[in-house]
């Protein structure tokens, strides 16, 4: 894949206690490859195990990690990694491959396999993967910390822009953690709700 480098993690046979499907499938990927980054960091894919760079699979799937933030919104979600904006990749009860999106809390289904994340993925390489994006901030701005994603200062879903003057780069959980309360609030409304922030 594009811009891909890797491994993130040292060399491991990883084992997620599941004999098949997605998970298996996972395990398998991380024995062969530990964590790896693609499209110029768009995406990444956590490692399992420490030591290693950026966020390790199981702590970053810990409650207190950010989890905790979103409410009930993330259960039954195991992330496996994360777009340039904090979109997560998981699989959801063990069977399906899905995306989370940390603003909404919305759930996309992309398939049963990793397999249909790496082509959903190959099939818009700048938009599912950011590609482009990545390689723009980081030319302005200099190279991500591995622990790093951007986040608007106004949301996507307050109608914020793309525009580099409404982003900045944060440590990766910091960014879930902002975001979990407001994805709380907002996951039941309808198009065009009225959201107010702060305390009531």
């Amino acid at each position: 894949m594009a811009g891909a480098h890797g491994a993130s993690g040292h060399p491991r046979n990883v084992d997620l206690g599941a004999s098949d499907g997605p998970l298996q499938e996972l395990a398998g990927l991380l024995t062969r490859c530990n964590g790896f980054f693609a499209c110029n960091s768009g995406v990444q894919a956590f490692r399992a195990g420490s030591p290693g760079l950026g966020p390790e699979l199981q702590s970053w799937n810990q409650p207190g990690e950010w989890k905790n933030t979103y409410g009930g919104l993330t259960d039954g979600l195991f992330s496996f990694g994360q777009d340039l904006f904090g979109v997560q990749f998981a699989i959801r009860h063990r069977t399906e491959v899905v995306t989370f999106h940390p603003e909404s809390g919305g759930v996309t289904t992309l398939g049963r396999s990793l397999e249909d994340w790496a082509s959903w993925l190959l099939d818009d390489l700048d938009v599912h993967g950011c590609r482009s994006v990545a390689a723009a901030w980081q030319d302005e701005f200099g190279t991500l910390g591995y622990s790093q994603r951007l986040i608007p200062w106004r949301l996507f879903t307050l109608g914020g822009s793309y525009d580099f003057a409404n982003l900045t780069a944060k440590d990766a959980a910091k960014c879930m953690r902002i975001r979990g309360p407001f994805a709380q609030r907002i996951h039941e409304l309808s198009q065009g709700s009225v959201v107010t922030l702060g305390k009531e």
